[in-house]
């Protein structure tokens, strides 16, 4: 009897283990996913803004995002510079990001 309850002791914190690295690799994903996502969506923004491509520069970085399946949530251009905040959402898991894009300061 006392093996059957260890048995299942530590089943359970297998599980429990399981679990919680489940998690926390949901949220390193859903990270990465918007970093990624901003990254794209900032230098989409920066090229409209220098002329590189057409287009209104956060209307760029709007649709980057969306190709990604991230939410664009701010946008700012000074310049040739372009600033770009997204969320990203996986599973349960949301996670924004912030990036920035254009040439090097002086």
């Amino acid at each position: 009897m006392a093996g059957t309850v260890t048995s299942v002791g530590m089943v359970a914190a297998a599980a429990a283990l399981t679990l919680a690295l489940a998690a926390s690799t949901s949220t390193a994903v859903a990270g990465q996913r918007a970093s990624g996502a901003a990254d794209g969506a900032a230098l989409a923004a920066a090229d409209a803004a220098s002329g590189a491509a057409t287009g209104v520069p956060c209307e760029r970085a709007a649709d980057v995002a969306s190709a990604t399946d991230a939410a664009m949530i701010d946008c700012e251009v000074d310049g040739l510079v372009a600033t770009v905040t997204v969320s990203a959402r996986v599973g349960p898991i949301t996670a924004s990001a912030r990036a920035r894009a254009g040439p090097p300061p002086s």
